[in-house]
């Protein structure tokens, strides 16, 4: 399921790590969680917040809990 706020869509795939970011746990345990390495969430959240227009995970994290994606 693809989740579309304005221009911008995120797959379930792009929105279950910054649920996870949400809840306040730190990149290793979100990782864990996912089943994939620290490096694999990084290079899964860089191109969302390239999409979203923000520096940060954690900023992306915001803009979907002000977007109600979260």
């Amino acid at each position: 399921m693809a989740v579309s706020v304005g221009a911008q869509q995120l797959s379930e795939q792009d929105v279950a790590p910054l649920r996870l970011l949400a809840k306040g746990l730190p990149a290793e345990a979100v990782a864990r969680r996912l089943r994939i390495s620290e490096r694999a969430l990084r290079r899964r959240t860089r191109p969302i917040c390239a999409r979203l227009g923000v520096g940060a995970p954690i900023h992306a994290v915001v803009w979907a809990a002000h977007n109600g994606v979260l």
